[in-house]
């Protein structure tokens, strides 16, 4: 029987030098789905704020929302590691706040690892979560919950000045006791340099090829989108267009069903029959 990976394993793995495997999940069919394909890591983002709820940006996203997907996902996830977002508000104001949300996170939600965004400014939040026993996942780059003060979605890093910080950063982090540090949209020749000088793995979302894994959200690399034109980041490879292959299948139902040529016989239960079942 597989056993779960846990935190402990993550340094391992870079050492071993065996990239690691993220998507993001947001209920119990899609992380059902992750954990079956191999993934090593979920993470319930609160990207589910744009991907699910249909929000401009993840600020709006609650503590209270995300203990409920996360409880979803984990009740999926049997192997994979699974880490919850912190969300906006939800450990910026003090320490002990923090840890009182990010125990729900893991009391509640059953994650077993939490993740929230910034540098120097998160140290003393991360320390205590650490000492309490709860593992951190660190977030640097572009900072979804920071858009506003970033000027929007823009890549980060791009002035030697820039990188110098985040290279600081990235070794405050794991000073403070983070398992691992997301980057995010910075040039891959900053993500290459933080990687090499850390111990602990770095997961790269539009960081290039050099850190230790990647992540991507499960929507945008299956092609699952509101609209019929796909609208993803330059960073994202789509592995399917289920969002197309959807809807012409439903488009299919609707003709169908209009025209009386659903349901057939076949599809239909006589008296001597079998039960209802799902």
């Amino acid at each position: 029987m597989e056993t779960r990976l846990r935190v402990t394993d993550l340094k391992r793995l870079k050492q071993n030098n065996q990239p690691i495997v993220v998507l993001t999940a947001y209920d119990y069919t899609s992380a059902s789905i992750a954990e079956q394909s191999g993934v090593d890591v979920i993470l319930v983002g609160d990207s589910l704020g744009t991907v699910i709820q249909g929000r401009e940006s993840t600020l709006p996203v609650t503590l209270e929302q995300m203990i409920y997907h996360t409880e979803m996902v984990t009740r999926a996830c049997t192997k994979a590691l699974v880490v919850s977002d912190m969300p906006f508000l939800s450990y910026q104001i003090s320490a002990e706040e923090a840890l009182r949300n990010a125990g729900s996170l893991i009391q509640k939600g059953g994650a077993q690892a939490v993740k929230l965004e910034g540098g120097k400014d998160c140290v003393e939040v991360i320390k205590k979560l650490v000492s309490t026993g709860i593992p951190v996942i660190g977030h640097l780059g572009l900072t979804p919950q920071s858009f506003l003060t970033l000027g929007g979605y823009r890549v980060q890093g791009r002035s030697p000045e820039q990188g110098k910080l985040m290279l600081e950063e990235a070794v405050a982090l794991q000073e403070a006791g983070v398992s691992a540090i997301v980057l995010e949209a910075i040039p891959s020749e900053l993500a290459q340099e933080i990687t090499e000088r850390l111990e602990v793995p770095t997961i790269g979302i539009g960081a290039g090829p050099s850190c230790t894994g990647q992540v991507l959200v499960f929507h945008d690399m299956l092609g699952i989108s509101s609209k019929e034109e796909l609208d993803v980041p330059k960073f994202v490879k789509i592995y399917a267009n289920l969002g197309k292959l959807s809807r012409e299948a439903i488009k299919n139902y609707v003709e169908e069903v209009k025209q009386k040529k659903f349901p057939e016989e076949k599809h239909c239960y006589v008296s001597s029959g079998p039960r209802l079942v799902r």
